[in-house]
């Protein structure tokens, strides 16, 4: 991830924040869209709490793209975490596929070809770091 890179993710997050909650909840839609499977992983959760999670992530991960040092043991344990979950490796490609559609939605002409591979770079880090957490077995994300 470049410099310009880190500067763009936490330029248009700053951009998406404000609607933080109609963000959460168009990815959940298009993730339970994509994957029909993943929604029984959140069968008797508390949805409104667990789009306030997935907003509080994205912040931490946005936010600690200043200090990776101190980011990465956060996401190895959020990886740790999902794979008592149920989570699976092969969620991870669908979760990023949600995630930068949703960010695409909510960003509008802010999201240039320089945007999605901004994103894309910092989810693939995040991603990566959450399924190592579990020595790169078929769980985390």
């Amino acid at each position: 991830m470049t410099p310009d890179q880190k500067t763009l993710v936490q330029e248009t997050w700053k951009m998406a924040a404000p609607n933080a909650e109609a963000v959460a909840q168009l990815f959940y839609q298009r993730l339970f869209a994509l994957d029909p499977a993943i929604e029984r992983l959140f069968a008797g959760s508390n949805m409104a709490a667990q789009r306030a999670k997935l907003v509080q992530a994205l912040r931490l991960a946005v936010e600690g793209l200043d200090d990776l040092d101190g980011l990465v043991p956060v996401i190895e344990d959020l990886g740790r975490r999902h794979v008592g979950y149920g989570v699976k490796a092969s969620h991870y490609d669908t979760v990023g596929a949600a995630l930068l559609w949703t960010l695409e939605r909510g960003l509008g002409q802010a999201w240039t070809a320089e945007t999605k591979a901004a994103w894309t770079e910092v989810y693939g880090l995040l991603a990566g770091v959450m399924q190592q957490s579990e020595g790169g077995s078929e769980a985390a994300a």
